[in-house]
């Protein structure tokens, strides 16, 4: 019964995936990047220093020091890097392991040329998103700061229905994405397992990984984005530093293989053919498509999902929060993804991989062969710290989506929802470690397709308010005397303005 009602839904999925990954979504996707960048003015590139110097550069520097808030302001946030590391722990996933293996194994080595040039739009795709999401946060009687794509839908383009159906499709992507990242964890552990010893009832073992991250998960997002922010902050700087130390090292110890690695990457690009010679017959169109629907899955930009972690930030400056969504990408896709394609096709022969492995057993294979067992061991602790980040990332995401569906209703019963949500997905988490996951990878590729739509619509839309808020942003720093442009809603603007006003006097104090 449970295998029928399964394979019903992987039906109805593969129908609904074609079309939400078709000819028209990846070209939506693509296009409002370049429409973005050019109303920008290439920002990705013109203030990539700035990205560098006012983002990570300044977090380094301050780790373990907390700004002092300011005594105008009763709104309760988290730190600029805080709301950074939830965002790209939402986005430094299985994807950017597996999900990138995957691509070179269906879609070819020439998927990562298309993955590259997605992130390069992505990134002001992601920029633009950061801005709007700071520019018409909302914030309620307690001082909690709460935006996303639905809100800046909703309040900015005034298409409410769609904002909806926006925070929608968020909810159903929440859950896939933790369904996605525990179904990898769950995989991981019992593969290491069985690799010294052998394993009775691999389901059983699975559901106990599912729960067992399902009470963790519990313990962390009961304390809200404040507790998630804190816990993420911590994180991400040690498992991506573990991660790059180790494929640095692979790829030292094949260097002599990086310059045709770069060649086959470039030469299948424009290629027919896919990985193994062509045995699959993927078309060019499917490489775009693999490598657009990946680089999309592993760094979120055109999503409108990581926008919600940081809107939550402390900062006033939504160009501010933006620059840190141009690094975000960056450091996602052309670091983290770009290390990950250089190691699989370093340390085994591309013209040799079949389409038909296992993604996962690949990943796993590439340390393993590089390091032994040592390899085993630290893939089997990389990969579960990436996948848990990305769920507790995500369950944030759901919860704010849930949030402004039920924006309405009075606040008492909101919150009985919101703990509701919280309950089936925290359950979700235990279940899907056993389902079979290709499945529950197609499934989250549809909902992310879905997801990107209205927001993408709206970029297209707000382009203009992207191209103002930045030009005023960028002008006050040169020190023209004009109108801040902070918020959308007066009462916010003229507050976090005097925020600012008092921010600067401290320092020339």
């Amino acid at each position: 019964m449970w295998e029928q009602i399964l394979s019903g839904i992987e039906n109805v999925n593969n129908v609904l995936n074609g079309i939400v990954w078709g000819w028209p979504v990846v070209i939506l996707i693509l296009g409002t990047g370049i429409l973005l960048t050019i109303r920008t003015r290439f920002l990705q590139v013109r203030h990539f220093g700035d990205s560098l110097g006012s983002t990570i550069v300044p977090a380094v520097k301050s780790l373990g020091k907390r700004k002092k808030g300011s005594k105008n302001s009763n709104i309760k946030a988290v730190s600029q890097f805080e709301a950074f590391s939830t965002a790209i722990s939402g986005t430094v996933g299985t994807g950017n392991i597996i999900g990138v293996i995957s691509a070179i194994l269906t879609g070819g080595p020439g998927a990562v040329f298309w993955m590259w040039i997605s992130a390069f739009f992505g990134m002001v795709t992601n920029y633009s998103e950061n801005v709007l999401g700071l520019y018409f946060r909302k914030k309620d009687k307690h001082g909690n700061l709460s935006g996303g794509s639905f809100y800046y839908i909703a309040y900015g383009l005034k298409w409410k229905w769609l904002g909806f159906c926006a925070a929608v499709f968020c909810i159903f992507a929440s859950i896939g994405m933790s369904g996605v990242q525990t179904n990898k964890i769950s995989g991981t552990l019992t593969e290491t397992a069985s690799h010294w010893t052998e394993i009775g009832n691999e389901d059983a073992v699975k559901l106990i990984i599912g729960i067992v991250i399902a009470v963790i998960t519990a313990v962390i997002i009961i304390g809200g984005i404040q507790r998630i922010g804190k816990v993420t902050s911590m994180l991400v700087p040690f498992m991506s530093l573990l991660f790059i130390i180790m494929s640095l090292i692979a790829i030292c110890m094949h260097i002599t293989a990086v310059p045709s690695a770069f060649g086959i990457i470039f030469e299948k690009a424009f290629n027919f053919q896919a990985a193994g010679g062509g045995i699959l017959g993927y078309s060019f169109a499917q490489v775009i498509k693999k490598g657009m629907a990946r680089g999309v899955f592993s760094n979120e930009a055109g999503l409108g999902s990581s926008v919600i972690a940081h809107s939550a930030s402390e900062t006033r400056e939504p160009v501010k929060q933006g620059l840190w969504g141009v690094f975000e990408v960056f450091f996602d896709t052309f670091i983290i993804c770009t290390l990950t394609s250089l190691t699989f096709l370093t340390t085994f022969d591309p013209t040799t991989l079949s389409p038909d492995s296992n993604d996962a057993v690949m990943s796993m294979a590439m340390f393993s062969t590089n390091f032994g067992d040592f390899g085993v061991v630290v893939f089997s602790l990389i990969l579960p710290l990436f996948a848990f980040t990305t769920i507790v990332a995500w369950s944030y995401y759901g919860e704010k989506a849930v949030e402004f569906c039920f924006i309405g209703i009075s606040e008492k019963k909101r919150n009985i929802i919101v703990k509701a949500f919280k309950l089936v997905y925290i359950i979700l988490i235990a279940v899907s470690a056993t389902i079979k996951s290709d499945l529950i990878w197609a499934i989250d590729d549809t909902f992310n397709g879905l997801m990107a739509v209205p927001n993408l619509i709206c970029l297209v839309g707000l382009s203009g308010l992207v191209a103002n808020i930045t030009k005023n942003y960028f002008a006050r720093r040169r020190g023209e005397k004009i109108e801040p442009m902070l918020s959308a809603y007066p009462e916010l603007n003229e507050e976090f303005k005097a925020d600012i006003m008092e921010e600067a006097a401290q320092q020339t104090e």
